[in-house]
């Protein structure tokens, strides 16, 4: 094992220090700026309230002139020996300007109504925003405080504290990646097709008892959607956990999911077992599959690949993976640079760690990439 040095240590975590500080500050100026513009935007919230609410007033008075005006029409086109042509045409006049002042108003209301609404909307929305940096601000400085209170005797603690953190963050990191994604596909899918059922049913409810052919027809495109959103439902279960995995083992389970990633991309994965194939612990199965798993999901997102091969060799004492396409590669250090882009590279490196693995990656732009990885089998 490589020995720390406690100076080396030290300078790293004062540079670290110094980097949150600065990024703390930079949060800080984001959420003074959101909380301007919001002190702003609820400033434009109150004036256009008032505005809307004298438009409505003004156009309460016009509506009741307007009727006057009408009424005062009335009575001077029919009484014509107290009433001249001249007073006919005055009130005619009188009436219809009170009309296209009362049309332009009521516009003017409906305007002002809408851009009251959107103000408000982007309230909330700012608001929650602002809460939001604050509370990320005041994380990095509970996360500050305490990494300066352990300065102090740091050298000969550093490892353990390193995993720790390391581990503690990245766990919690990946799960809200997880539940984003497990929440937006929801979301796109079961929730969106959800809501058509329930419109479709309703569809079906009005038309029963008076054409009961389109009720037929609208039932079995019902039971077509159901079905599209149980499978959909059904997908989102295996990426959460593959019953196969447990039930058959990572093999049966790693196939699967191949299979369904062919069907998805047209495009050509092959899976090749060497060595006596054998169940292996939880931890390890479950690590191999994740790595599998974001390996071909960042192929299918990025690599422009025909073809994707995954080898599993079982060692007596190791498991070696590989997973090698023909895509259009890339520069390590330019993906890792870019934070939005590198996150399924680190998430597997920290799997590998995770399984007391090394992991080597092999890439260049237009040469495909490979990803090596050797697990021990005992002390995952």
């Amino acid at each position: 094992m490589t020995k720390f040095n406690p100076k080396l240590i030290d300078k790293i975590i004062k540079k670290t220090l110094s980097s949150i500080e600065s990024a703390r500050n930079q949060i800080y100026d984001i959420a003074e700026g959101a909380r301007n513009e919001y002190q702003r935007l609820l400033d434009d919230v109150v004036k256009i309230k008032t505005e809307t609410e004298e438009i409505i007033t003004k156009v309460d008075y016009l509506e009741r002139e307007e009727r006057r005006a009408r009424l005062h029409l009335m009575e001077v086109s029919r009484d014509f020996r107290r009433y001249t042509e001249i007073d006919i045409k005055d009130a005619y006049e009188a009436a219809n300007n009170i009309q296209v002042a009362l049309s332009v108003n009521r516009e003017r209301e409906k305007n002002v109504r809408k851009r009251r609404d959107e103000l408000e909307i982007r309230l909330r929305g700012l608001k929650d925003t602002v809460q939001k940096a604050e509370n990320v601000v005041s994380q990095v400085g509970v996360v500050l405080g305490f990494l300066g209170s352990e300065m102090n005797g740091l050298g000969t603690q550093v490892e353990s504290l390193q995993q720790k953190q390391m581990l503690g963050s990245k766990i919690i990191k990946a799960q809200e990646e997880e539940r984003k994604r497990v929440a937006r596909e929801i979301h796109d899918g079961p929730a969106q097709t959800m809501a058509n059922v329930v419109f479709r049913a309703e569809v079906v409810e009005r038309v029963l008892d008076t054409d009961i052919n389109r009720a037929r027809n609208e039932l079995q495109s019902l039971k077509t959607q159901v079905r599209e959103c149980l499978k959909e439902v059904r997908k989102i279960i295996y990426d959460l956990r593959p019953m196969a995995l447990d039930d058959l083992g990572l093999v049966p389970a790693l196939r699967r999911f191949v299979d369904i990633a062919k069907e998805r991309t047209k495009s050509a994965v092959d899976i090749i077992i060497s060595g006596p194939e054998k169940r292996l612990s939880s931890v390890l199965e479950v690590s191999i599959f994740r790595i599998c798993q974001e390996a071909l999901q960042n192929i299918e997102k990025h690599a422009q690949a025909g073809y994707t091969r995954i080898r599993l060799d079982y060692q007596p004492e190791s498991i070696y993976v590989s997973i090698e396409d023909n895509g259009i590669g890339f520069c390590e250090k330019e993906v890792l640079a870019q934070k939005t882009d590198s996150f399924g590279l680190l998430s597997m490196r920290e799997r590998v760690d995770l399984i007391n693995g090394t992991m080597t990656l092999r890439s260049e732009p237009g040469g495909g990439t490979k990803i090596t990885i050797r697990a021990p089998m005992e002390n995952a």
